[in-house]
């Protein structure tokens, strides 16, 4: 019997792809965010938002980048600006990207797009009317083993999906001001880390014909931990785990009826993925792993190399995760969040 052999990743090239003039609003991801962009691709941040001016002058110094300022109205009309990267906590992304799209720049918002499906509604359809792309820094569906397991389900190596399994979570100490348990500041598992798992599901199955919820509430309010049942209109289902207060394994895997893949923890990051194919008894095994020297490890880099390529491409929408699977992904968390009560 041979061997299984797997198709490998197909990559843009960095320098292949326009440089793009970066402003970044946010100092948190934001930082990682730019240190990946220079490391790996010649697109360049050439300003840096935030709230402190200081510490936004001593972070963007460290990271190469010229010019700070607390005035995002300001940064907005530069003209030496044509993206905005919004890395700002979650009840601030709407109306930053709004204002971004409004004066003509291509956004790029961070997870979750906004707080809820109607938000990211307004944020998709605006960028839609304006001609300017709109992207959810969704960054693991431009991962290399990404596009390794979407050839792998359209190849049919797997046969039909029947199963998306996928857990993230952390144990976080409770502190009612903190960021991650604060409902005015956007906090609660599915928002943080469950639209991992969730975004997964949606890739591989489409969006949701059912969803059924459990899970936990904390103190404050928010989702401390969420278990989500969900069924596809093709007949597959989803049994996904978020969690604030435990740790999970942070694994996931497809399973189809014709064989199964594992990708290795934490899933959402550069791993790696394992696929095995035929029935019990003349299985057949075959492992693809990131590299550990050959491009990014970080992963930023790839999101942003195909930002500026859509936009090369004069695209409004990423073709790999779509403004309608995006507003359906908050749609399903809206759910869960009401299933919960949170």
């Amino acid at each position: 019997m041979t061997g299984l052999v797997l198709p490998g990743p197909r990559l843009l090239d960095p320098a292949g792809v326009p440089p793009l003039r970066w402003a970044v609003v946010g100092t948190g991801i934001g930082a990682a965010f730019v240190a990946s962009l220079h490391a790996h691709t010649p697109q360049r941040v050439v300003l840096w938002v935030a709230r402190d001016a200081a510490r936004t002058r001593e972070v963007a110094r460290r990271h190469g980048v010229e010019r700070s300022t607390t005035d995002l109205a300001a940064a907005l009309a530069d003209p030496e600006v044509d993206a905005v990267h919004v890395a700002t906590p979650h009840p601030l992304h709407r109306d930053q990207a709004l204002a971004a799209i409004a004066a003509g720049k291509h956004v790029l918002v961070e997870k979750p797009i906004a707080m809820t499906a109607v938000d990211a509604a307004a944020i998709t359809s605006a960028a839609a009317g304006a001609g300017v792309l709109a992207m959810e820094a969704m960054w693991t569906r431009y991962l290399p083993q990404t596009d390794v397991l979407r050839q792998v389900l359209a190849e049919g190596l797997l046969g039909e999906p029947r199963l998306v399994r996928a857990d993230l979570g952390s144990a976080v100490p409770y502190d009612a001001t903190s960021r991650l348990w604060n409902p005015d500041l956007g906090g609660g598992a599915l928002l943080d880390v469950g639209i991992y798992p969730i975004s997964l599901a949606s890739m591989v199955l489409g969006p949701p014909a059912a969803i059924t919820a459990t899970g936990r509430l904390a103190p404050s309010g928010v989702d401390a931990a969420a278990h989500v049942l969900i069924g596809a209109a093709g007949g597959g289902a989803a049994l996904l785990s978020t969690s604030l207060d435990t740790a999970l394994p942070a694994v996931a895997g497809v399973v189809g009826s014709e064989g199964h893949t594992e990708i290795a923890a934490p899933f959402y990051a550069p791993t790696a993925l394992t696929v095995t194919v035929g029935p019990e008894g003349s299985t057949r095994t075959a492992t693809w792993t990131h590299p550990p020297t050959d491009g990014p490890t970080d992963g930023y880099a790839y999101q942003a190399t195909a930002f500026a390529h859509y936009v090369a491409q004069g695209r409004v929408e990423s073709p790999l995760h779509t403004h309608s699977e995006t507003v359906s992904v908050l749609a399903t968390i809206d759910e869960v969040r009401r299933q919960l009560g949170a």
